[in-house]
């Protein structure tokens, strides 16, 4: 007489490599996207200080250039 198939016990788990490997690149491409933010976010940070600092440097001049052409028109 035919026995019934055997069941798994409830606590383990279903091994299924398909989807181990579908988390593992799910991961890995949430890790390069942090990576890639940073990286981003880093290199914003570096263009608005050096922005920041070359108007800073334009506006020096300007104000430099400005006293010059006053003490030249009257004479200062």
């Amino acid at each position: 007489m035919a026995e019934p198939a055997r069941k798994l016990p409830p606590d383990v788990p279903v091994y299924d490599p398909g989807a181990v490997r579908k988390e593992y690149r799910r991961h890995r491409a949430k890790r390069e996207a942090r990576q890639r933010r940073n990286r981003e976010r880093r290199a914003a940070n570096v263009r608005f200080w050096l922005i920041v600092l070359a108007l800073l440097a334009l506006s020096v001049y300007l104000s430099i250039a400005m006293w010059h052409q006053v003490q030249n028109l009257f004479g200062l």
